[in-house]
C-alpha cells in the first residue's frame, strides 16, 4: 500500500478509538516496553501525545522514565521539519502549538547526539519496521540527524500491515514497534 492510503485509513481508524480504547491500548504499550532491554541509556526522547488525535498517551511511559531517573527530552516544533529538543523537568511549562501538540514553552536545550533512544509516535508501520506518520517528515529528518546507534522504539495502536510499497531513501524504519498485543523487533 501506499503511505498515503496507510495514512487516510489509519488516520480514520484512530479517530474511531474511544477514550476507553486508548487509555487501555496505552497502558499496555507501556507494560509491553517494560519488558524490553531499554533500560540502561541516559537520555530518552519521546513525544507529547495530542489527545484530540487519540495518539498513543506517553504519560504512562514518563512516569516509568521519571521512576528510573531517565533524563526525559521532548520535541519542539521550531521550523518547518525541523525540531528542537528540551529536557523535561518536572517543573516544564507546557503549551500546545498551532498543531495541538504540547510543547515546552522554554527549558534546556538537548543535543540530538545525546539522545539514545527516541520512542517515535505513528499511524501505522509495515512487517519491516517502515512507518507512516502524518507526512510532514519531521521525525525522518530528526532521525536522521540522531547517532546511528539511537534506539528507535514506535509505538501504535493497530497491528504491522503488509508492505508500505513508496519507502524511499528519507524514510527510517523503527528497531522496535510496540502494539497493546505485540512487540515487533526488526
Amino acid at each position: 500500500m501506499l503511505k498515503k492510503e496507510v495514512r487516510l485509513n489509519h488516520l480514520q481508524l484512530r479517530k474511531r478509538l474511544s477514550l476507553e480504547e486508548v487509555n487501555s491500548f496505552s497502558w499496555s504499550i507501556s507494560e509491553f516496553l517494560r519488558k524490553l532491554p531499554i533500560w540502561d541509556f541516559e537520555y530518552y526522547h519521546i513525544f507529547l501525545p495530542i489527545i484530540e488525535k487519540n495518539e498513543v498517551d506517553t504519560h504512562l511511559i514518563i512516569d516509568q522514565l521519571r521512576h528510573l531517573q531517565k533524563k526525559i527530552v521532548v520535541p519542539k516544533v521550531k521550523t518547518d521539519r525541523l525540531l528542537e529538543h528540551y529536557l523535561l523537568e518536572v517543573d516544564t511549562a507546557l503549551k500546545k502549538n498551532h498543531w495541538g501538540i504540547p510543547e515546552p514553552e522554554s527549558g534546556r536545550q538537548v543535543p540530538v547526539k545525546k539522545i539514545d533512544l527516541v520512542f517515535v509516535p505513528m499511524l501505522a508501520f509495515d512487517k519491516k519496521g517502515h512507518r507512516v506518520g502524518y507526512g510532514k517528515g519531521f521525525y525522518d529528518h530528526f532521525l536522521d540527524n540522531c547517532r546511528a546507534d539511537v534506539i528507535k522504539v514506535g509505538l501504535c495502536f493497530f497491528d504491522a500491515i503488509g508492505e508500505i510499497s513508496d519507502i524511499g531513501p528519507t524514510d527510517i524504519s523503527m528497531d522496535y514497534c510496540l502494539t497493546p498485543d505485540k512487540v515487533y523487533e526488526f
